[in-house]
């Protein structure tokens, strides 16, 4: 039986075994998928359990995109163009770090209907998604991208990989965004804020965030009191697992409404 992980932490909140585990079981794989809580330390071992395939597949999420660059043997086009890893796999004797994010993204916004083309998109945030997301935008053609983080030397670092991005204070929103992207950590628990002026931004935006469960964080909560259209990373999860899936198993699942109920469970 072969058997794949998605690593991080935390790791909890993650619904990644659910939706694996319920693709595996409709397309009968010989497969179990889990998911494990792992300290930076452990990354090499873990991901060496790939080489001597003890492990066929693992995913990767918060706080490791970036950590796991140094323990794989060579990255994808996608990888490379963000410095961000979340899929990894082994091909011809080499331990492949590629990246679904992008394409999870950008399938995610298009399926809600919503065209970012010669939009200004607002990031609050500067982790291992980031460079995805701005990646993801470009290919849609936005047509400005400001960033805000609390630790500003990480917004320097993304700006050094894409130099047009503008860095701003959070309290500074220009009022001419009309998307805003919470793409930190800030939402998993129930007690985050981000401390951002709703009323001054106005009404009539779109607010996504990159979390998807909860199913609605603070920030999206406090989006809607203002009139603004809100959605979470429910369909950017999905589309990421179903191209890591599609690569690990060459079958590309169905996103069928058994998918939707499995994400959306609290």
């Amino acid at each position: 039986m072969k058997k794949y992980l998605v690593i991080g932490n935390p790791i909890e909140h993650s619904l990644s075994p659910a939706l694996h585990n319920y693709w595996i079981k409709k397309n009968n794989i010989n497969a179990i998928y889990e998911k494990k809580k792992i300290l930076e330390n452990e990354i090499e071992k873990i991901i060496l359990n790939i080489r001597s395939k003890k492990l066929s597949g693992i995913n990767v999420t918060v706080p490791y995109k970036k950590k796991v660059l140094s323990f794989v043997d060579t990255l994808t086009d996608e990888a490379n163009e963000t410095m961000s890893v979340n899929t990894i796999y082994m091909k011809n004797e080499k331990i492949i770090g590629h990246n679904t994010d992008i394409a999870g993204f950008e399938l995610g916004i298009r399926s809600y209907g919503y065209d970012v083309k010669k939009k200004n998109v607002f990031i609050f945030g500067a982790g291992g998604v980031v460079p995805s997301i701005i990646v993801g935008l470009k290919r849609m053609q936005v047509s400005k991208i400001f960033l805000y983080n609390r630790t500003y030397s990480k917004s320097e670092l993304i700006k050094k990989s894409f130099k047009d991005i503008e860095i701003i204070d959070k309290n500074e929103v220009p009022n001419e965004v009309d998307m805003l992207i919470n793409a930190s950590s800030l939402g998993i628990k129930s007690s985050d804020k981000i401390d951002l002026n709703y009323e001054k931004i106005g009404n009539n935006k779109f607010y996504y965030d990159v979390i998807y469960n909860p199913t609605e964080t603070s920030f999206l909560k406090e989006a809607k009191k203002f009139g603004n259209r809100i959605e979470n990373g429910q369909k950017m999860f999905i589309y990421q697992a179903h191209q890591a899936f599609a690569l690990w198993h060459n079958v590309l699942p169905k996103i069928d409404d058994e998918v939707e109920k499995l994400v959306n469970k609290k």
